[in-house]
């Protein structure tokens, strides 16, 4: 076995535990992707260096979004103060983050559990008021719903997220980059640098790192300037830009923008810039329980009428039958 500053350090050390909190539907890969590189950890070392068990409402199975079930080794039992809670969400969330939930949580914290939330799982924790004042990430999907409901969480777009006690993924792969950061500070970077060959995971990621692809890489076009006003039609939803300032912010003529647009993405810079616009009022509708009004407002719409007959063209439905088919608090949550 490879010698790492792990294995050669003590062997009398109490290894650190992980609660993994499973909540219902919870995502399989964030989950996967966290205890898997504690295994390898274990492995490497010839020790335990790392403990785990599997928590959850009711302490008998939890049910992962691909219909998996987990037996659990516990309830929502008091814990050790030196324990680390891992909250892994997925796919209904809202519905998933219960009263005993929340009461757990809030618990825990109190008694100064050092506490993270995977994927979908940093709703639970803003909504127990845990990460007020903090900053956090959650999946790029769920981010417009959670800055809406959540205005005192400091939400980033990073990979993952530290910030004193509190922890934060956005989701997929993520996990793996938090954990080897756990790793490394606690056993050193070269047992993290053999966790991460064992994964095959030849890119380790930062809390510097954003979530989502470039947008020349999304959009499958690299052109500067295209990339620029796709930047500022994304960060200016609830007050658009026209399409005349934004040519004249990347140095360019209306038309020129215009051609651009047709020639790359097949459609003018307006029906692109709507249809982000509605994209949006898409996510807060199923994922928050905001008024059709405000969904309206949030998007850039000056009025109702205006907003359903845009939303009816490009969907075949109304806002009020999307959030009455799909309820407040909709499936359509994290990977």
């Amino acid at each position: 076995m490879r010698e790492t500053r792990a294995s050669a350090g003590k062997t009398d050390v109490k290894p650190r535990r992980f609660i993994f909190l499973l909540l219902d539907k919870f995502t399989m890969l964030s989950f996967a992707c966290a205890i898997e590189p504690l295994r390898l950890a274990n492995r490497e070392a010839g020790r335990q260096l790392y403990a785990w068990k599997l928590a959850g409402e009711g302490g008998q199975l939890a049910t992962c979004s691909n219909g998996a079930s987990f037996q659990l080794d516990m309830g929502l039992d008091e814990i050790e103060r030196d324990d680390t809670v891992l909250v892994c969400g997925g796919v209904e969330v809202q519905t998933a983050t219960t009263k005993p939930v929340l009461n757990w949580l809030r618990r825990e914290a109190r008694r100064g559990v050092t506490m993270g939330g995977l994927c979908t799982a940093s709703y639970a924790l803003a909504k127990a008021g845990l990460l007020d004042g903090k900053r956090a990430t959650i999946h790029w999907e769920n981010q417009d719903s959670f800055t809406e409901e959540f205005e005192e969480v400091r939400l980033t777009k990073s990979v993952f997220v530290v910030d004193g006690n509190r922890m934060s993924t956005a989701g997929g792969t993520a996990s793996i980059d938090l954990m080897l950061k756990i790793i490394a500070q606690d056993h050193g970077e070269d047992l993290a640098n053999v966790v991460a060959d064992l994964l095959i995971y030849s890119s380790i990621r930062t809390d510097q790192d954003t979530q989502r692809l470039s947008i020349p890489t999304r959009i499958g076009v690299r052109h500067p300037k295209l990339s620029q006003v796709i930047q500022k039609m994304e960060a200016n939803i609830e007050d658009p830009i026209s399409p005349a300032s934004l040519a004249a912010e990347v140095g360019m003529s209306t038309r020129q923008l215009e051609r651009l647009f047709r020639r790359y993405l097949n459609r003018s810079p307006k029906r692109y810039y709507m249809e982000l616009r509605l994209q949006k009022a898409r996510n807060l509708l199923m994922q928050t329980d905001m008024s059709v009004i405000n969904v309206a407002l949030a998007c850039g719409f000056a009025s109702p009428s205006h907003f359903s007959k845009c939303y009816r063209a490009h969907y075949a439905t109304t806002p009020y039958r999307e959030r009455g088919s799909h309820g407040a608090m909709p499936a359509r949550l994290s990977i």
